[in-house]
């Protein structure tokens, strides 16, 4: 049984514990530090709630309110980290008005091991989907892009090394070929990021986010603008934005609603082939970013390497992105695990 198998038996079981009224059973698929996050609800009981003792008491209040209650989970997916998104329905009768409920919602659910860490609840399971999305870019260190056949060769084998090595986003970035064959390409990456529980992104191609089955898209400064992009790519879909300069920087952390990206690349901070014609930013654009501070979550990328990356790091990065350090290293997977090891957690 696969580790997201495990964990959407252990979703199954709490929930048809709550529609039972079966309280600590439920509680016993948690850790003790289990975070039940139910402010998006418009129901009396909204909150947030920590800890056992806390969940006991307002599960409690929600099954006696009931004479009838089903707790539902719908359809169960994997998110990326440890997550899952579910959908969920309450439905019941109220103990004392006999109003009949029907309520709907997707739940993000985070876990630590074989327990559940954390359920938040949202109105729709696209927002569970998109607050996922966040929290992995959030989390993410290591980002590797690469073309759909690296050396003419089947992506599989190297992007799974990436993965196994600590790439926790892998991006499909092929500007030389057609949506067919970029559609066909980008089935691999769907399946090495679901295997990994990474997160996959589509250069430049926001339409074809969902038939790639891409979790959002990167544009550059010269492509669809970010509210553009958000609205071709679908409303659960990340997008990214490249950034080369301090204003660049500056109007991307600026920006409100559907412009804001959900995450953001700095560079290129040395001159590299993948950016011709591009001239390089420096560390100074880091340091820049970095003073900036960290929302939306932001990437060096450009010439980054095992060599220089302690460079990067000393000037305030956190997370970068890299091509050619893993594409072309002899050993893919070392070389992903010692950037990884290179960065803070």
């Amino acid at each position: 049984m696969t580790s997201f198998e495990t964990e959407a038996a252990e979703v199954r079981a709490y929930f048809a514990a709550l529609s039972r009224g079966d309280v600590d059973a439920a509680l016993a698929e948690a850790g003790d530090d289990f975070v039940s996050d139910v402010r998006n609800s418009y129901a009396p009981w909204r909150g947030l709630y920590r800890g056992h003792d806390e969940n006991r008491t307002v599960y409690g209040q929600i099954v006696d309110a009931f004479e009838e209650l089903h707790w539902e989970p719908g359809e169960i997916e994997p998110a990326p980290g440890r997550r899952i998104v579910c959908a969920a329905a309450l439905r019941g009768r109220g103990r004392g008005s006999g109003v009949d409920v029907d309520a709907e919602g997707g739940w993000l659910i985070t876990f630590r091991d074989a327990l559940l860490r954390e359920a938040t609840l949202f109105q729709s399971v696209g927002e569970a989907r998109l607050a996922a999305r966040h929290r992995a870019f959030a989390d993410a260190r290591l980002y590797f892009v690469c073309e759909g056949r690296p050396g003419g060769e089947d992506p599989a084998p190297l992007l799974e090394a990436a993965l196994a090595g600590g790439v926790d986003v892998i991006q499909l970035r092929d500007k030389d070929i057609g949506d067919e064959e970029l559609v066909e390409a980008a089935c691999r990456f769907r399946e090495a990021a679901t295997a990994h529980r990474a997160l996959f992104i589509l250069n430049d191609r926001p339409e074809l986010v969902a038939t790639a089955g891409a979790d959002g898209v990167h544009v550059g400064q010269d492509d669809a603008p970010v509210q553009d992009a958000r609205h071709a790519a679908g409303s659960d879909a990340v997008v990214g934005l490249s950034t080369h300069s301090p204003d660049q920087v500056d109007a991307a952390l600026a920006a409100e609603g559907a412009g804001r990206p959900d995450q953001i690349s700095v560079g290129p901070v040395w001159e590299t082939p993948t950016k011709q014609g591009r001239a390089a930013a420096g560390l100074e654009l880091v340091r820049h970013a970095a003073e900036a501070g960290d929302e939306p979550p932001w990437f060096a990328i450009g010439g980054i390497t095992v060599d220089n990356v302690g460079e990067v790091v000393a000037a305030g990065a956190r997370r970068v992105v890299v091509v050619r350090a893993i594409r072309d290293a002899v050993d893919p997977e070392g070389a992903a695990r010692e950037l990884r090891a290179a960065l803070p957690d």
